[in-house]
């Protein structure tokens, strides 16, 4: 089994972070309650390169916090390289709607006509002893800079997400989201 493979079966299928959200509500913190939805969409890709190796990826993210919700999903490329494992973030396909856009949903796109997000840099995943760890930061504009951190394991997904808007958090929390698979 490639690394490419070993890391997408640690991301791929449905996670959510009931077991910390309980938690912290206990403690009386507010947090989200949060669902991720991983899955591999190079089946609705038409025209990829007889070659390609890579393999896209529908990320459905669900949160609530105090009874607000709100859904985010993204296109993913994941790539095997020399130094680890590549996350390149795509624009949502031209004609889908980015506040519903589901692998469900997904229409078959031709893969020319995929655009990589001008503003998210990529974010490379190294492993050691069976987890992957790995994130970027990336300037949105010049007074908005959004940071990812990762890590993936067998036990769970953590995510650390932020974003600043003149060095000041708007989004994110001090903990990271633990995901486990349901």
């Amino acid at each position: 089994m490639s690394e490419l493979e070993r890391f997408l079966n640690l991301i791929t299928g449905n996670f959510n972070n009931k077991e910390q959200f309980v938690r912290m509500q206990k403690e009386g913190k507010v947090f989200p309650y949060a669902e991720h939805v991983n899955t591999i969409c190079n089946d609705k890709i038409k025209g990829l390169p007889d070659d390609f190796k890579g393999k896209f990826l529908v990320e459905e993210s669900y949160y609530e916090t105090n009874g607000n919700k709100h859904a985010s999903s993204h296109l993913f490329l994941f790539t095997e390289e020399c130094d680890g494992v590549l996350l390149t973030s795509y624009d949502i396909p031209e004609g889908e709607d980015k506040n519903t856009f589901t692998y469900a949903s997904m229409k078959k796109v031709d893969y020319s006509e995929l655009k990589i997000s001008a503003e998210f840099t990529p974010a490379l995943y190294h492993e050691k002893d069976g987890v992957w760890e790995g994130g970027s930061v990336s300037q949105f504009t010049p007074v908005m800079q959004f940071k990812l951190w990762e890590k993936f394991s067998e036990e769970c997904l953590e995510v650390s997400e932020s974003m600043e808007v003149n060095g000041k958090r708007t989004f994110g929390y001090d903990d990271p989201i633990i995901y486990k698979r349901v």
